[in-house]
């Protein structure tokens, strides 16, 4: 798609065992070192994809539109403007780049695990409330976005559509890219199409804490921004989608970031962006390239194991009062808290750990 994702196109061709085998042949490395290679090479491009792929696009294609090769950036353009509202329709959605084989790399090194804890019927739509943010979402994108945790095998039927900034689906290339693993904007227009007009067993994955809530995440702090969030719920009882509590333990751990406090020059900047652009820019750090003492882009290697809880039965109210969006909204609340304390210690947390709700 762009020349910083070659390699997202190179490594996705195969399968993961023929990969394995050609560059140990090539390079006559163990497959431990090849394996954990690939799986830095994974993660640095979808990291480079999130930061710098929609505006590298957009400037090679109007980099493209000055040269001879102007006829090709037209064209595109062109088929941009026809497609503008297919996001806004459920997006086109390819299960061949949601197989590839980089995603298992990716999934592994952290590792990313998605576990089950009810079935979901098919016969009924839902909205995921994903907690924490984190940085970049990581969990998020590897459990909905691709098959990596095998989400399609352990929830039959179910269409998982994540939803992100409608921002991200005006730049070119990236938009197409988006829709590929199953990516929609994150507005009313959209919600609607999917939850109203694409039949049933469709679950939109909505980060509930957004934007607000990554200023806040820090390595050892499990908080979630929820208590003032009830939009979400306001789009499940207009549709009848179940609301289903979605819990990332360690999504926090990955990423160092310089929090601001509260009235701070730091903080103020990042609000204003948020309010007026839709994200905050973080001031964070993973690992470098080479070596996990040092600083860099790389997420560090810390699992995170992503649990979906019990879905929440939702009736249809075409116009719902504050008390009843007020009342559905508390037993979410409630949901997301029993099922952190109920797999806390599961997964490295103490019994005395309490999930804070800003």
């Amino acid at each position: 798609v762009r020349k910083c994702n070659f390699l997202y196109f190179f490594f996705s061709l195969g399968t993961g065992s023929n990969i394995l085998s050609a560059l140990q042949d090539l390079f006559w490395l163990s497959k431990s070192k090849v394996e954990k290679q690939l799986q830095i090479i994974s993660v640095l491009q979808w990291v480079l994809t999130f930061l710098i792929m929609g505006i590298a696009c957009t400037l090679i294609l109007m980099y493209i539109l000055c040269t001879d090769c102007w006829a090709i950036a037209a064209l595109y353009l062109a088929w941009l403007v026809f497609d503008w509202n297919t996001p806004k329709k459920g997006g086109r959605r390819s299960q061949w780049v949601r197989n590839w084989a980089i995603w298992r790399y990716f999934r592994d090194y952290f590792p990313i695990r998605l576990v089950k804890t009810h079935n979901l019927l098919t016969t009924r739509n839902y909205i995921f409330g994903y907690h924490p943010h984190g940085i970049m979402g990581l969990g998020a994108f590897c459990n909905f976005s691709t098959e990596a945790t095998g989400v399609s095998q352990k929830f039959p039927g179910i269409r998982p559509y994540l939803a992100t900034l409608a921002g991200n689906f005006r730049m070119p290339i990236l938009r197409d890219y988006l829709m590929s693993g199953g990516i929609c904007p994150v507005n009313r227009d959209s919600i609607d199409y999917i939850l109203s007009k694409n039949g049933s067993g469709n679950a939109i994955v909505i980060v509930v804490g957004g934007a607000a809530e990554s200023l806040n995440c820090t390595p050892g702090k499990n908080s979630v921004t929820l208590k003032n969030r009830k939009g979400f719920v306001k789009l499940a009882l207009r549709h009848g989608a179940d609301l289903v509590p979605v819990y990332s333990f360690g999504e926090n751990e990955v990423y160092k970031q310089v929090i601001f406090e509260e009235g701070s020059w730091g903080r103020w900047v990042q609000k204003k962006f948020q309010k007026h652009i839709g994200f905050a820019p973080c001031i964070f750090h993973g690992r470098g390239l080479f070596s996990s003492n040092t600083w860099g882009l790389l997420p560090y290697s810390k699992p995170i194991t992503t649990v979906v809880g019990e879905p929440i039965t939702i009736p249809k109210i075409d116009n719902p009062s504050q008390k009843e969006v007020d009342f559905y909204h508390s037993i979410y609340v409630d949901s997301l808290i029993k099922l952190f304390d109920k797999y806390k210690s599961k997964f490295g947390l103490p019994e005395t750990e309490v999930l804070e709700v800003n």
